[in-house]
């Protein structure tokens, strides 16, 4: 599988959560609780596949070396928010609000990496790489989703 397909793939997914929490209001919150544990799981496993498979394989390269430390750091920024949430109230304002910047944070994130970082990385790999990259992230992608099950049953 190609990597960037892989990936715009789960750009959609999570944006696709986005959208559902924002219908919800604050009385909602089983709704909320449902979509959030969605939310986290695809964030988690996205970042994991990305930081131990695809930005190191960019890291190398001068081209595209600071595009993927700021990703790095963009995806610090997302798990701090995510773990700010996990123990909030999904009926208060403030989580509401909170919600809101990391949806922000989110899709400046998707942004760049599907504008700059794509586009550099194109540059400095070959199609094997993209295909290579692309299959070993999707096999981590299946292992993670499986610990995942496990750990919740």
């Amino acid at each position: 599988m190609d990597a960037f397909t892989l990936l715009k793939k789960d750009h959609e997914k999570v944006s696709g959560i986005f959208s559902k929490l924002e219908e919800t209001t604050e009385r909602a919150e089983k709704t909320r609780e449902d979509l959030f544990t969605q939310l986290k799981q695809e964030l988690d496993i996205h970042a994991h596949i990305e930081e131990t498979i695809f930005y190191p394989a960019l890291k190398q390269e001068a081209e595209t070396r600071a595009v993927t430390l700021e990703g790095f750091e963009e995806h610090h920024v997302i798990k701090t928010l995510l773990k700010e949430l996990e123990p909030m109230s999904v009926g208060s304002e403030q989580w509401t609000a909170k919600l809101k910047v990391l949806k922000e944070n989110v899709e400046h994130h998707v942004e760049e990496e599907e504008g700059e970082m794509f586009k550099s990385a194109r540059e400095v790999l070959s199609r094997e790489q993209i295909e290579d990259l692309g299959t070993r992230m999707e096999a981590e992608k299946k292992r993670q989703q499986q610990q995942q099950k496990s750990a919740a049953a």
